[in-house]
């Protein structure tokens, strides 16, 4: 009982030392995943950060994702899929609605900046004829929205990318159209430099 009294207390301790003030710094770092239709990705994030307010920041969002789409299988075999992979570089802000004494903070934000692209189609008859996957890659300017909660230094959210139709290329460079580059993500991390926000 007196190692679970310890623990709450150090936690406790540990989550209201610091305090988010106005002209702070800090950096967040985080790890998601990216639902589809038929596939998956996976995303990563680094965001330095400076506080313009008690509750509320501007930042720069350095991320990168890869998407898996449109997944055809035969016999647990892929036959068929389209593979997406971005970076992008984005002017955030988030406002925070915090209370004084609170480790819990919801949040919402958004950003704008530019996404850098890549699409290809692939099909298991080029991967056996070996031949080599060529992305059409395209640079185009995009923005993002998001909502979720700081507790503590930890932080979970979600966030839908808005990034405009690029185009599509099979293995053998073919111009297959347009493909959709929105996405949204599901993301944990945490951030370094202070604690939960004060006001």
């Amino acid at each position: 009982m007196k190692r679970i009294i310890l623990a709450v207390l150090i936690t406790f301790v540990g989550f209201n030392v610091y305090s988010q003030k106005k002209d702070g710094f800090r950096v967040g770092l985080d790890l998601g995943v990216v639902p589809t239709n038929g596939g998956g990705g996976i995303l990563f994030s680094l965001e330095p950060k400076y506080n313009i307010q008690d509750n509320m920041n501007v930042g720069l969002r350095m991320g990168v994702a890869a998407i898996v789409r449109d997944v055809e299988s035969t016999n647990g075999q892929i036959d068929n899929a389209k593979l997406s992979a971005s970076s992008s570089f984005l002017g955030t802000y988030d406002y925070y609605f915090n209370k004084s004494g609170k480790s819990f903070v919801p949040y919402i934000g958004g950003g704008a900046g530019y996404y850098a692209i890549g699409n290809v189609e692939f099909n298991e008859a080029d991967v056996d004829a070996g031949t080599e996957l060529q992305p059409e890659v395209s640079g185009v300017f995009g923005g993002l929205v998001r909502a979720g909660f700081e507790w503590g230094k930890f932080r979970m959210g979600l966030e839908y990318n808005l990034v405009p139709d690029t185009n599509l290329e099979d293995s053998n460079g073919v111009n297959k159209g347009s493909v959709a580059n929105s996405y949204l993500g599901i993301h944990l991390g945490f951030y370094l430099g202070g604690g939960k926000w004060g006001k």
